[in-house]
């Protein structure tokens, strides 16, 4: 196994990654793709609106003194910033601006590139997860959820239909 590699941590990424694919099939994306299209898309919105709680890993005693600083604060602003653009796209959407849908993409992919980059920069520059502290549930259960919700949201914008249909 390579330095740094932690079995039990990536088993339980894995788990919730799976866990949340299913949840999400059977009964999250049944629900969703019957609503209208606005709609669907600002209720999973609403759910990465929460990604603020990726700045806790700025806060003293909620990650070790230990965790990267550097790591640390691109993990926190990256998810505030799609926190930010979940909220304006929920505002988009609710008025339905003109600008709702590229705003829902725009959103859409920040959040999940933020996603895969904090996942790859936590396996190439973090050795040790045990350093996350408090925050060890952010990445091992809350950031599976969070890609899934990028899936359903992709799947949304990507479902073929003329925009009456879909809104």
């Amino acid at each position: 196994m390579p330095p740094g590699f932690n079995l039990p941590f990536v088993l339980s990424v894995a788990g919730a990654l799976l866990t949340s694919a299913v949840v999400a099939s059977v009964y999250v994306w049944p629900f969703v793709r019957a609503m209208p299209r606005h709609d669907a898309l600002r209720l999973l919105a609403a759910f990465h609106a929460f990604r603020f709680l990726g700045m806790n890993f700025m806060v003293a005693g909620f990650v070790s003194p230990d965790l990267d600083p550097n790591f640390a604060s691109e993990v926190g602003w990256g998810d505030l910033i799609a926190a930010t653009l979940a909220l304006i796209s929920m505002a988009a959407l609710s008025r339905r601006w003109s600008i709702a849908i590229p705003m829902v993409w725009i959103f859409n992919v920040w959040g999940a590139l933020d996603l895969l980059n904090a996942y790859y920069a936590g396996a190439t520059k973090i050795q040790n997860p045990g350093l996350f502290g408090a925050g060890i549930y952010i990445p091992a259960l809350y950031v599976p959820l969070l890609l899934v919700g990028h899936v359903l949201v992709f799947m949304l914008l990507l479902r073929p239909g003329s925009e009456a249909q879909r809104s």
